[in-house]
């Protein structure tokens, strides 16, 4: 792996900011690598969204204006100066990658500007599927290993693992006062939104937690379901699934508390759990 100062500057974002996607991106053919962190750095920018517009009108526009750069790269015309744009478009041009799935993501993340909960966890599962499962289908565009039962195995990683990540970042989203917890779990539960908002571990609160932790490991375990058909190629776009699964162990760990102190602690084999599972050809 390079050392950190060796890295280009999309790698190096994504080192700090989407450290599995990062991690797992390492382990592509080199010729393949600078397209996943393309499009991962690509997911980085859509997805802060919400948290660097003051208002949901400026994120609306935000997104419109990545539609309008994937018009440039798509149109064959000038492809707008940006650190992201320029190399997103190499990707795009080398690998052939689809441009609905583009437009689904970026129609999915509309939801993050509405600022209300998810009406139940089907819709939460929409969202995780049109956001994370549908970057999981471009990756694999990017390996070229798109289809069969690797586009079913990453359906079911971007499901696992958005769960997983919404769960990870139930603190900081309750901070901010959001919430992505849906809201027949919640009502069923009798979760009043301000425990969550006061970051209060309460039995309701750790029953929808619970809830969701299972849901997210059905997908994962659905995914591995297809690991003896899926093309070695196809591996390092499904390998986050490895470090979701550690995840919902230790928040199990901890009675499905998200607010418990251990769960803050970063996780120092994590690098070591990413190659132990390209080693074995695991997700």
């Amino acid at each position: 792996m390079a050392a950190p100062t060796d890295l280009p500057p999309l790698a190096a974002t994504l080192r700090r900011h989407d450290p599995d996607r990062y991690l797992a991106a390492l382990f592509a053919p080199a010729e393949r690598r600078p397209a996943l962190f393309a499009l991962y750095a690509f997911n980085y920018e859509v997805a802060k969204t919400r948290e660097v517009v003051t208002e949901p009108l400026l994120g609306r526009i935000r997104l419109q204006w990545w539609r309008e750069a994937l018009d440039g790269i798509y149109g064959g015309g000038r492809v707008r100066r940006h650190e992201v744009v320029e190399p997103l478009a190499d990707a795009v041009r080398a690998f052939g990658l689809s441009r609905a799935l583009f437009d689904r993501l970026l129609d999915a993340r509309e939801f993050d500007l509405a600022g209300g909960p998810p009406s139940s966890l089907a819709a939460l599962e929409l969202y995780c599927e049109g956001t994370s499962s549908t970057l999981v289908a471009l990756a694999l565009e990017a390996l070229g290993a798109a289809g069969g039962d690797a586009a079913e195995a990453g359906r079911q990683v971007g499901l696992g693992f958005a769960l997983s990540g919404l769960l990870r970042g139930l603190p900081f989203h309750a901070r901010a006062k959001r919430s992505y917890l849906p809201e027949d779990l919640t009502e069923a539960a009798g979760l009043d939104p301000r425990d969550l908002f006061e970051l209060r571990s309460t039995k309701p609160l750790r029953q929808v937690v619970e809830q969701l932790a299972q849901r997210a490991r059905e997908h994962l375990e659905q995914a591995r379901g297809h690991v003896a058909s899926v093309p070695r190629a196809a591996l390092p776009a499904l390998l986050p699934a490895r470090a979701a699964g550690f995840d919902l162990r230790r928040l199990a760990r901890a009675g499905y508390d998200p607010f418990a102190a251990v769960l803050a602690r970063p996780d120092g084999l994590r690098a070591w759990r990413y190659a132990a599972a390209a080693l074995f050809r695991r997700y």
